[in-house]
């Protein structure tokens, strides 16, 4: 192995990008944001970069209408950072399960560069992929360079994060806070009684998935009475950690992986950075394991909560579009979705408020024109909205209908029975 390592200046690094390469970008709090504004420098002699990547934190500064010619995003889910590109028609979704991203870059989409952002290297010439082991992982196997920004605030995780430096074509050292993300702070009244309602599903001793959202950290603040509740998750956040300390979240009765919450990453404040960071407790793994139904049912008792942007009135999610505008992408959802349904007592469960900010039923008749199905009507068993728990597994078309108009707004609900009779011809 090859000690001792050097630094290299980002332009001397960045220097093995070429015309018409492929660049993973590792995302969310990881974002190399330094090493993007630095790449964007090579702008006038690029063209046709592709970048890949899924939640990126930031701004990425590459998604601008004035670098579109040296560098076309091609991401795998739509965050913040690129939504306006995406759907300016600057940049690209692909549509893929969480799960099945290392296959696309093992056999579809070969990565030439990889950028990404880890911590110094430990005694032995190890850094770590921080709190965003995801897909980057298995970027970093397949990619045939390999940047990486050194920062000392990343923190080190345990799992499939640790990365020899001799793996790196070249290092660059600059430190720089990473993104923060504080969902607990704006949890509203509705959410919070959704989160009392989940609560109330989730029995001592289940495994607990979050997805991404203010809903997830709703349900973790009102489960400080339950016992021995374990964790096998893509990702988590802040809300976890007063449940560590008292002992409610401990992994005891997990089958696989007891004793050590599972996630592929983590995005919160700079205390939940700090909480994992050289923690055994935690293992960051690669998402194909992670998010592998066939893993996740192995746990007894697999709660999954995520959320959607509608439901219609047969059960199908959307999740990711607000009809054709691209709001985010398929990520896990599916992955846990049928990961829960196929465990031993386990509760697959959509959770949404039943209102939009601006007043618009998010249970709705027929979903928006151009919309994407995340989680199909075969799939779904649980809808939680403030006002109930509606349960579709079995049901035919018009006892969905009327199970999810009893969870609907009071004030929409004339409206959807309405539009279930002219569908079903009678109510």
């Amino acid at each position: 192995m090859r000690t001792p390592f050097e630094f290299k200046t980002a332009a001397a690094a960045l220097s093995v990008v070429k015309s018409g390469d492929r660049v993973f970008v590792q995302g969310s709090a990881q974002t190399p944001l330094y090493l993007l504004r630095e790449l964007g420098k090579r702008a006038p002699e690029l063209r046709n970069v592709e970048l890949t990547f899924i939640t990126v934190q930031g701004d990425i500064e590459l998604d601008k209408p004035e670098y579109a010619e040296s560098f076309h995003i091609n991401c795998m889910f739509v965050s913040e950072s690129v939504r306006k590109a995406v759907n300016d028609g600057r940049a690209d979704f692909v549509p893929v399960f969480l799960s099945d991203i290392p296959d696309l870059f093992r056999k579809h989409l070969l990565i030439d560069v990889a950028l990404v952002q880890v911590s110094p290297p430990d005694k032995h010439g190890y850094c770590s992929l921080g709190v965003s082991v995801d897909v980057a992982r298995s970027a970093v196997n397949t990619a045939t360079h390999i940047i990486a920004q050194v920062n000392p605030r990343v923190p080190r995780t345990h799992g499939d994060s640790l990365v020899h430096t001799s793996r790196f074509t070249a290092m660059v050292y600059h430190e720089e806070e990473l993104p923060q993300v504080d969902y607990g702070s704006k949890v509203k009244d509705d959410e919070l009684k959704i989160g009392q309602l989940i609560a109330g599903m989730i029995e001592d001793g289940s495994t607990l998935q979050m997805g991404i959202g203010t809903i997830p950290d709703a349900v973790l603040k009102a489960l400080h009475n339950h016992k021995d509740l374990g964790v096998h998750t893509e990702m988590c956040s802040d809300g976890i950690i007063d449940l560590f300390d008292n002992d409610v979240i401990n992994n005891t009765k997990k089958r696989i992986h007891p004793n050590k919450t599972v996630t592929g990453f983590a995005v919160g404040t700079r205390r939940l950075y700090d909480y994992v960071d050289d923690n055994p407790a935690f293992v960051f793994l690669d998402i194909d394991y992670v998010n592998d139904p066939h893993v996740i049912r192995r746990n007894p008792k697999v709660v999954a909560i995520n959320s959607a942007i509608e439901v219609d009135i047969t059960g199908q999610v959307c999740a990711d579009s607000i009809g054709t505008r691209q709001y985010s992408g398929i990520g896990g959802q599916m992955d846990f979705m049928r990961g829960a349904a196929l465990s031993e007592g386990g509760k697959p469960i959509i959770a949404l408020t039943s209102r939009t900010n601006k007043g618009t039923s998010r249970i709705v008749p027929f979903l928006k024109e151009g919309a994407g199905v995340v989680t199909t009507r075969g799939h779904i068993h649980y809808v939680v909205t403030e006002y109930g728990i509606a349960y579709l597994f079995g049901q035919n078309l018009r006892q969905r209908a009327k199970s999810l108009i009893e969870i609907a707004h009071p004030d929409d609900r004339e409206m959807l029975e309405k539009a279930c009779f002219e569908r079903f011809h009678q109510f």
